[in-house]
């Protein structure tokens, strides 16, 4: 009993999803050390960067707790 598909514009992709392929795709090839190594400096340099902003970026975007109201002394009519 064969099915019956809907007609569509391009039968190629309709016919896509029964295609198998015979051929195998070539073995990855590995990484060298010098490769491995350099993702890992890579990987790590972006880390640091990301610590660094956060530690040298949060106090200038903390608030201080004890907020003392500063006056000039010219306010004061000196």
């Amino acid at each position: 009993m064969s099915r019956r598909r809907e007609p569509v514009p391009f039968a190629f992709l309709a016919e896509a999803d029964t295609f198998r392929s015979n051929v195998a795709p070539p073995p990855r090839r590995r990484s060298s050390v010098g490769q491995v190594a350099g993702r890992w400096l890579l990987g790590l340099t972006i880390v640091a960067g990301l610590v660094g902003s956060v530690v040298l970026g949060g106090p200038a975007l903390s608030t201080p707790s004890t907020t003392r109201t500063q006056q000039s002394q010219a306010s004061q009519g000196h």
